[in-house]
């Protein structure tokens, strides 16, 4: 007589409804993200500011984004996802439809810089490690990988779309839009979500063994206590200063540059903004491949070798950007490829290894950390390219010093181990 265990297989695992749920709530956060571009010079022209002042919002939103995020590791283990997810649609909402009404620098900054930018944190990257750790123990690199890709399908989706509707309607438009798809997400985290496998009666998926159905006690104290000890120990950790440093670097090349000022960029060499929003639309669909092709690889691959190949692709791709912005429209389609495959591809790699070094409780904090790093270098790539092209005119030294860093990083992701660290357990 077959066990009831013998027919668990058959029945889809509530993991998979689960990585649903999150990569809908991580599309609508991608679709708030992504309005920076295309907002970027109507919003200016209207207020006469220069793209130096509008980029110091955008870098205090990018920094926000990235800082929140090892203390929004910590909130869902203290308060659960469902809820802390919850917050982070109902800031971005609010934050969002608020925005058309303001006028001034410093409302923008509350509101674009603060509110949106905790929201974003509170629905980012760690989000997607955090479920993908949670929930899964088997397909980890592929699930993440496949989270991590909701942010090349927002831009699918939002992009062009966005760029039409404010060329028609003005820059107001936007912020609307993200709102009203970060409130339909709010009914299906609230009715599908959940905390934990043992909340369905059920294992992480692909976990072996007797089942474990009593809930796991929730950590006690401050989660940003918590946040801030797991930094401690992560510091004197010699791999968590390598895995932030080249994620450093990826924030610089990716969601600090290009998702903030291609589009200007473009418009700066003659390219009007549909057709330029289309180009990262198009780079979005490559890396959707390119980013669930990685995290499967993840799985099955030294993470440090396909984090060499993907930052070093990165970097001859950037140095290669400022001829393709002036030559045929063929350099542009050849770069969106290439850049596209490779845009967020670094993720899943990411991830594994942190996970590889850090044990289970701390490597969704840890990874919080490491993309706070991230943002931060974002927000400075954001500033600081919008400074070099008030200053000179063009892009060119931002795209050219870009990357010199994505070569460099490439480097240092080598000497990265796999072994894992013990820490006191009274600490964990």
């Amino acid at each position: 007589m077959k066990s009831t265990a013998d027919h668990e297989p058959k029945k889809v695992h509530y993991a998979w409804i689960v990585a649903g749920v999150t990569f809908l709530t991580l599309l609508a956060a991608a679709g708030a993200r992504a309005m920076a571009g295309v907002i970027l010079l109507p919003f200016g022209n209207e207020f006469q500011w220069s793209r130096a002042k509008v980029s110091s919002i955008i870098s205090i939103n990018i920094f926000l984004y990235g800082l929140v995020g090892p203390f929004a590791a910590a909130l869902y283990q203290r308060f659960g996802l469902r809820r802390t997810m919850l917050a982070a649609m109902t800031l971005l909402c609010l934050g969002y439809a608020a925005s058309t009404a303001a006028t001034h620098y410093w409302q923008f900054v509350l509101l674009w810089g603060v509110v949106v930018g905790v929201g974003s944190g509170l629905a980012a990257t760690v989000l997607g490690a955090a479920v993908a750790n949670r929930w899964f123990t088997q397909r980890r690199g592929l699930v993440m990988g496949v989270l991590t890709a909701s942010t090349a399908t927002g831009q699918l989706i939002f992009l062009p779309a966005l760029a039409t509707v404010v060329t028609a309607h003005g820059w107001r438009s936007a912020p609307l839009i993200v709102a009203g798809a970060t409130a339909l997400v709010f009914p299906v985290i609230w009715i599908f979500m959940r905390d934990d496998p043992r909340d369905v009666g059920r294992r992480p998926f692909g976990e072996t063994g007797a089942p474990e159905l009593a809930a796991v006690a929730t950590p006690a104290g401050n989660p940003a206590r918590r946040a801030l000890a797991v930094l401690a120990e992560a510091m004197r950790v010699r791999d968590f200063w390598l895995l932030a440093g080249s994620f450093f670097v990826c924030g610089a090349s990716t969601n600090g540059l290009i998702g903030t000022h291609l589009l200007a960029a473009a418009f700066d060499c003659g390219i009007p903004p549909v057709r330029a929003a289309g180009l990262l639309a198009m780079m979005g669909l490559f890396d959707l491949v390119g980013t669930t092709v990685s995290g499967w690889l993840s799985d099955r691959y030294n993470c440090r070798y396909l984090l060499f190949g993907y930052y070093g692709l990165r970097g001859l791709s950037l140095l290669f950007l400022p001829e393709a912005l002036i030559g045929p429209a063929a350099g542009l389609g050849i770069f969106a490829v290439f850049y596209g495959l490779d845009w967020i591809a670094t993720v899943p790699p990411t991830v594994r290894l942190t996970g590889d070094v850090f044990s289970r409780e701390r490597a969704s904090i840890v990874f919080g950390w490491i993309v706070a790093a991230h943002q931060l270098g974002a927000a400075f790539a954001a500033y600081a390219a919008g400074a070099l092209r008030t200053n000179f005119g063009h892009y060119a030294p931002a795209f050219m010093g870009a990357g010199a860093l994505c070569l460099i990083a490439a480097i240092a992701v080598l000497p990265i181990t796999r072994k894992k660290q013990e820490f006191p357990k009274a600490a964990a």
